[in-house]
């Protein structure tokens, strides 16, 4: 955030009476290290249980609100509101230095010219969107953005310290990846060498390669690669198939690259019994953000630009000029056949619909165009065998793959299973490659340029040795009173979820029992798992994985076997429900049905949303609403298929699905009326539903905490020169988090992709279905921030 004292403010202190606050300045919740050369985007990974939801997208959007044909012709006045500043002045005001920060933080973001009643959100971010221009190297720019990067700063400044007698094997290992990765000399190309090639070169100590050799090695490695998976048919003159079947390569991909194409598959719990993991089958992920980039007319130019893409590369790697582009074509028509066999996420969110369990015998007579067997064993060690009980959630989809697998040429499918390959190492190409990538995502997301190399490894690493990672972050860089200080927060807003549970009149006695159980049954993990503060517990995780400094190349192979590894041996083992889900340092939330837990990890227990300096009006507003948002995730439209135990069954009485469904169209459509400007598109309400419910639920909850909270404890001082009481505190602060705007082309990604809706979505919903902000920003009846009909399930 920007903070700068307004010369409002600066005037205001002199006529305020000071309240004396014994607290020191501070940005971070711990000390903070470095300083950021450029910003950067951080990017969250998919985990593979697919039931686990997220709180945020990395990216906020800019949209324009969705009105009715006529014109408000209401104005938002001084004289409306001045009892609310009169209000203000009788109270006593804080004027330490944090509450100075503080303030002039909420007001450098805010356009206070806009009409908080016609749109909150140009009221609460007005004029940081101004301020803040898009990175080159990002499609999006937003407050939870900024501190996403303020994070990567960090661990950046933990990962480059030297190894230390604090450091133990696991930590080691991360320092070691991370310094791998920033061997530039060696980064240039080394991705994808094979073991074979490294032996043929007997390079012992690949980072003392200079960069011209490096050059003149070019693309070999990824050659090489290549040729031992069968070689990329449209590179290579006179491809024969390999002698292994497509089976084989499949399972190769997945068990030594960890990459699945055509099928997704994982490890996991049982959805109808959480304490067993099982195997469980999927439709695959597109090269393509969605479908919808393959199947609507709209997107024929991004398509053409993923052709294009294709070719080059192919150009690059030896293919024939004048035959490649036609080739290629056969390419992106499987692909389009494919992601026409796809379900659209939309209609995939009744888990109990898509559910089926069976033996792979039985998946073998439906779907016989692919040997399951010689699939699974192709990356497995345990014994399978045709009685092995798997989860499919897609046999739609594998019954029509099955289907134009068969009618499809060998070379065309083993041109795309290469080429999803190589899509996903271009990344780590040399320069010609690099450009060729940096025009396609410039057509498709809008980026200019690649992120900075530190950038990219500090992600890397986190994502790979996160709890290693967590736990050098957790050292300095976290106040281990969050924990106490959250875990009494989530307490009063699960008595505020009770208390409202009891309050509906929508559900039958039975169910609201039920439910009640489910809520006092939700685990909470807060900061991080306390396997971090033991070494040796910590190390073990990492005991199977190599790591060395010199060879970033190693690294890449044995991490994604490594990957696979960890999720594969979890099978017929039972389900450790205590084990934590995701790293700690990372800015987001979950919950978890199959445990039914919330995850707060450590990296968002900092400003915005949540700073022991903060009065509790913006905690609340903050981390409050996104523990109320997590605890509703466990009744949404997913959640509420799950009991107690994070088992799917049906748990609620038919007259109370009924009445949910009626509770959730009404969301589903108010939210298909919101609009983005900049693409012409609505927001998919259906895809949606679930974050929209879980955000009004998150803001019912908190808001109702904090006033009870505030009735217990009193009113805290003011801010000084805002003006605004802290009922109006906690909606800024909310509104505030999703301050951002975003490029066209990743605005389209994102509606067609995400279940979450843009930032100005999520401020403009949930308070125009808020009678506690109604009130508080004193809006009228029929406004657009107060319409007389709301949405309400939570």
């Amino acid at each position: 955030m920007d903070l700068v004292v307004f010369n409002s403010t600066q005037n205001a202190l002199k006529a305020l009476d000071p309240v004396e606050c014994k607290s020191k300045p501070i940005l971070w919740e711990g000390k903070r290290r470095g300083v950021a050369s450029q910003p950067t985007k951080v990017s969250f990974h998919a985990n593979k249980n697919r039931w686990i939801t997220e709180t945020f997208d990395s990216a906020s959007y800019q949209a324009g609100l969705a009105e009715k044909s006529y014109v408000w012709k209401y104005q938002f006045s001084r004289e409306r509101v001045s009892w609310r500043y009169r209000e203000v002045m009788a109270r006593k005001v804080c004027l330490t230095e944090e509450c100075v920060r503080t303030a002039s933080s909420l007001l450098a973001a805010m356009d206070r010219a806009a009409n908080p009643c016609t749109d909150f959100f140009q009221f609460a971010c007005g004029t940081w969107n101004k301020k803040h221009v898009i990175p080159e190297d990002r499609s999006s720019i937003s407050t939870f953005e900024v501190l996403a990067d303020q994070l990567q700063v960090i661990l950046k400044g933990v990962l480059e310290e030297p190894v230390n007698e604090q450091d133990n094997a696991a930590t080691q290992k991360a320092k070691l990846f991370y310094n791998s990765c920033m061997n530039i000399r060696f980064i240039i190309n080394t991705v994808g060498w094979s073991y074979s090639f490294l032996i043929k070169a007997k390079l012992s100590r690949v980072c003392l390669i200079s960069a011209d050799q490096i050059r003149k090695l070019g693309d070999r490695p990824l050659r090489e690669v290549l040729e031992s998976l069968g070689g990329w048919p449209v590179t290579v003159r006179n491809w024969e198939p390999p002698p292994f079947p497509v089976e084989t390569l499949l399972g190769r991909l997945r068990g030594e690259f960890n990459e699945g194409v055509l099928i997704e598959q994982w490890v996991g719990p049982d959805d109808k019994n959480s304490s067993v993991n099982i195997l469980q089958l999927d439709q695959m992920q597109l090269a393509l953000p969605s479908r919808d980039y393959y199947l609507k007319a709209s997107s024929e130019g991004d398509l053409k630009a993923y052709h294009k893409y294709m070719t080059e590369v192919a150009l690059l790697l030896g293919a024939n000029a004048s035959t490649a582009a036609e080739e290629l074509n056969k390419v992106i028509q499987f692909e389009k056949d494919l992601a026409n066999a796809s379900l659209p996420e939309a209609d995939r969110h009744d888990t109990s619909a898509i559910y089926r369990k069976l033996k792979l015998s039985q998946l073998q007579v439906e779907v016989p165009q692919l040997n399951w067997l010689e699939y699974l064993n192709a990356f497995l060690d345990a014994d399978i065998t045709e009685d092995e009980p798997v989860v499919s959630y897609a046999m739609p989809y594998f019954s029509e793959m099955g289907r134009i697998i068969q009618r499809t040429d060998r070379r065309v499918i083993h041109n795309y299973v290469l080429w999803r390959m190589v899509m996903n190492i271009m990344p780590h190409m040399i320069d010609d490659y690099q450009q060729k990538r940096v025009e396609f995502r410039k057509i498709l997301l809008g980026i200019l340029s690649e992120r900075n190399r530190w950038s990219q490894c500090v992600e890397w690493t986190n994502k790979k040795l996160g709890m290693a990672v967590g736990a050098l972050f957790i050292r300095d860089n976290f106040n281990h009173e969050s924990k106490e200080t959250a875990l009494e927060m989530i307490h009063t807003i699960r008595e505020a979820f009770n208390e409202l549970l009891a309050e509906n009149h929508w559900m039958d006695d039975e169910t609201r029992a039920v439910a009640k159980e489910k809520a006092d049954a939700m685990n909470e993990r807060i900061g991080y798992p306390e396997l971090l503060t033991d070494p040796d517990e910590l190390s073990k995780e990492y005991v199977m994985l190599n790591i060395t400094e010199d060879q970033f190349l190693l690294n890449i192979l044995n991490v994604l076997r490594y990957d696979a590894y960890h999720n594969l041996q979890k099978l017929r083992q039972p389900v450790n429900k205590d084990k934590w889900s995701t790293e700690p340092a990372v800015v987001n939330a979950f919950y978890n049905p199959n445990k039914n837990d919330i995850v707060f990890p450590a990296g968002i227990l900092q400003p915005l949303f949540y700073s022991q300096h903060f009065p509790k009006s913006l905690n609340y507003g903050g981390i409050g609403v996104v523990i109320g948002h997590e605890i509703t995730h466990g009744f949404d439209d997913k959640g509420r298929q799950f009991d107690k135990d994070g088992n799917m069954m049906q748990w609620w009485n038919n007259s109370t699905v009924r009445a949910f469904r009626e509770r959730a169209q009404c969301i589903i459509e108010q939210y298909s009326l919101y609009k983005l400007d900049e693409v012409d598109l609505y927001v998919n309400g259906r895809m949606t539903q679930g974050e929209n419910i879980a955000d009004n639920g998150g803001l019912k909850q908190s808001f109702r905490a904090y006033k009870k909270w505030v009735r217990k404890h009193g009113e805290e001082p003011g801010l000084p020169g805002i003006n605004l009481t802290h009922d109006q505190l906690f909606f800024l602060n909310y509104a505030q988090i999703w301050c951002g705007s975003m490029r066209p082309e990743d605005a389209l990604t994102k509606i067609r992709s995400s279940v979450h809706s843009p930032g100005p979505i999520r401020v403009l919903g949930p308070l125009s279905n808020s009678h506690d902000f109604a009130q508080a920003y004193a809006c009228p009846v029929g406004s657009p921030m107060n319409p007389t009909n709301k949405c309400t399930v939570w």
